[in-house]
């Protein structure tokens, strides 16, 4: 027996680099599967603390929800480690270069594509506005988003950098999460969870 798709959760410590400052971070690993195969969302500092959460599961797929160091650093590595392929918009290519001149990632995702893993759904959600190739992962069956640095418990995320953009980030929020249930449980790239009905009370759905 498999089990049932489940999602599996880890912190992880490093640091975040961008516009010539560097700042220590703590990032929420997840891991969505049943006992047999899983996916990881993004790779942020330490391919042991990641390797933690998966176990002997075979992994599927890696999913950047974003291009900034601290999610996709060790990516490459881990991608050699677990032999599967990295997935990641190609409108983050200029920020994912910041960081990996030598590898590209493997597959581009695009707003509304549907990636499949043990049994169950994860869609797809171009949202730029934190980074331009910004997504999130749907998973109604488990009725959770994961939303890398879209959105935060307590509101959107940071627009104060390059290639980055607040007005732009309101608009994705909006229109592309709070159109889910108010109940959806959101998973964070930092920080606690919240849900899609709390947020939208603190930012306004207008």
């Amino acid at each position: 027996m498999s089990g049932a798709v489940r999602v599996d959760h880890a912190v992880t410590s490093g640091t975040f680099s961008l516009d010539g400052e560097t700042f220590d971070v703590e990032n929420n690993i997840w891991v969505v599967g049943d006992d047999e195969e899983c996916i990881v969302i993004d790779a942020p500092h330490s391919v042991d603390d990641i390797i933690a959460v998966v176990g002997t599961r075979k992994v599927r797929a890696i999913v950047c929800t974003h291009a900034h160091d601290d999610h996709v650093r060790v990516a490459p590595e881990l991608r050699e480690l677990v032999v599967a392929p990295i997935l990641l918009h190609p409108d983050d290519r200029t920020l994912w270069t910041m960081t990996h001149l030598d590898h590209l990632w493997d597959v581009d995702l695009s707003d509304g594509q549907v990636l499949a893993v043990a049994g169950t759904t994860l869609r797809v959600l171009h949202t730029p506005g934190h980074a331009p190739g910004a997504v999130c992962l749907y998973a109604p069956d488990l009725g959770c988003v994961f939303t890398g640095d879209t959105l935060f418990q307590g509101g959107p995320g940071a627009t104060g950098r390059s290639f980055s953009d607040r007005p732009t980030l309101e608009a994705s929020i909006r229109a592309n999460l709070f159109a889910l249930p108010d109940d959806t449980v959101v998973h964070t790239g930092h920080g606690a969870d919240t849900t899609i009905g709390a947020e939208a009370a603190t930012l306004g759905r207008d």
